[in-house]
């Protein structure tokens, strides 16, 4: 790959209330900047409750299916145990 080809990435965050920091949410999107600020002005009917968000961590991958696994991974209670312990 040279300088010229832009590599895609697709990316699983998890976001935290602000207002109430007890609240998490685990998402997917090829664009942060443009899916934060979806949450942030209600656009996103899961999160419209405990808005506004910021961004707690997020991971980049090349590969869609790792991506869409990770996520989902993230989604059950082990994998919210590791967030919560790791990220």
């Amino acid at each position: 790959m040279d300088s010229r080809t832009k590599r895609k990435f697709h990316y699983v965050y998890i976001l935290e209330s602000i207002n109430q920091p007890e609240h998490y949410y685990t998402g997917f999107t090829e664009n942060l900047k443009i899916r934060l600020n979806a949450h942030n002005t209600g656009k996103c009917l899961h999160t419209i409750k405990f808005k506004p968000w910021k961004l707690k961590s997020a991971v980049a991958f090349t590969n869609y299916d790792k991506a869409v696994s990770s996520k989902k991974y993230l989604k059950t209670s082990s994998g919210r145990a590791f967030a919560k312990k790791r990220l």
